[in-house]
């Protein structure tokens, strides 16, 4: 029998996803589910430019007291900083086995400490920190495959039915936004998958 894929549509650029990534990983940690990781690039899963705009601040409110209850930085990186790097690297690290380290250090960097992890050198120093061969950054940075890959997760989300990020999709079930991750472990908890 095979086992359940929870399939996770993630943007680098969603102050939704730094929170999720506090906990996501160790929450699914208890259940007997594959993660199937789907990076996204640029704006998608996302709101678009024009209504990003409209929406900063109320966001900016928003996760600002999301941060104060979980305790942890909220300093928001340059509203230029550009996701897609960042999701590219994140292929090398699933390849290598260091994703939710890739993820939660990546997140940190952006939204902890504000710094711009469109720019090589920061993510080169992810990599060192998460001990990410060296070189491995540039390479994925050049592969165009990683790009194919990139659309193809955002054509499987759109698809799916995702609208925003970051998602978990199980089966037909779509969980969106950060808020919705103890649905996720009931729904997985019903399914019988949490670990004995």
């Amino acid at each position: 029998m095979s086992r359940t894929a929870v399939r996770i549509f993630f943007n680098f650029r969603s102050p939704y996803c730094y929170l999720a990534s506090h906990s996501l990983f160790a929450r699914l940690a208890a259940f007997d589910v594959d993660i199937a990781w789907r990076s996204l690039g640029g704006w998608d899963g996302r709101s678009a430019p024009d209504r990003a705009k409209l929406k900063v601040p109320l966001t900016r409110q928003d996760v600002a007291r999301w941060c104060r209850r979980m305790q942890v930085p909220f300093n928001p990186p340059p509203i230029s900083t550009d996701p897609t790097p960042a999701a590219l690297v994140a292929f090398a690290a699933e390849d290598a086995g260091l994703l939710e380290r890739y993820v939660e250090r990546v997140m940190w960097r952006e939204w902890a400490e504000g710094q711009d992890i469109g720019l090589t050198e920061v993510l080169q120093g992810v990599a060192r920190d998460v001990g990410l061969a060296a070189g491995a950054v540039q390479t994925a940075l050049d592969d165009f495959t990683h790009l194919a890959r990139l659309q193809e997760n955002w054509q499987e989300a759109e698809s799916l039915g995702v609208i925003g990020v970051p998602s978990f999709v199980v089966g037909d079930q779509i969980f969106w936004g950060n808020d919705r991750m103890d649905f996720l472990a009931e729904h997985l908890t019903e399914l019988g998958l949490r670990k004995r």
